[in-house]
């Protein structure tokens, strides 16, 4: 059964994992690859750990687990970073943004990256906010189930990552008020 809450120090581990995991299988081919095997999973889970100790995150931050398998997937999300030029009539404490939202690569197509997205927009929705979003880069096959839960494409960015210059894409949302 799958479960969905707050990470806590103790899924730094596993979020650590998965983040690494999901880079080198999404971005093969789309970033360089020393840079992708250079990914270090002990590195990568302290980040997380460090960013669970901070008081502003709590809650922002959430795994998926699974009853056999521990935690599958995770996402977190708070305000939004850049402001999508259509959204700029908002003021920026109305617009919330998903920061990550990474599931583990044997556990994709299962529901679990729509079941945490729909947590992560109630959070965002939760805080105040009237819309989210987040950005994907382009060459990312995953940008296409955004689409598929109702994400609406909403601009074009292009920055460097890892040394090369790519293309991201920004998907919105309108969070209904309760």
């Amino acid at each position: 059964m799958l479960g969905i809450r707050p990470a806590t120090g103790r899924d730094a581990a596993a979020i650590g994992r998965i983040h690494v995991e999901t880079w080198q299988s999404t971005y093969a081919g789309v970033l360089p690859a020393a840079y992708l095997a250079g990914l270090n999973t002990v590195r990568r889970a302290a980040w997380w750990a460090d960013e669970l100790r901070r008081p502003e995150e709590q809650g922002r931050i959430l795994v998926a687990e699974l009853d056999d398998d521990g935690v599958v997937a995770f996402g977190s999300c708070g305000r939004c970073r850049r402001t999508p030029p259509q959204w700029k009539d908002l003021p920026s404490s109305e617009v919330g943004e998903i920061y990550t939202l990474y599931v583990a690569p044997d556990f994709q197509n299962r529901g679990v990256g729509r079941a945490l997205l729909n947590r992560l927009l109630a959070r965002l929705r939760h805080e105040g906010n009237r819309r989210a979003m987040l950005w994907v880069l382009a060459l990312n096959p995953s940008r296409f189930f955004y689409e598929a839960v109702g994400g609406r494409r909403l601009g074009i960015f292009s920055e460097r990552v890892a040394g090369a210059e790519v293309e991201e894409w920004s998907y919105g949302w309108e969070l209904e008020r309760n």
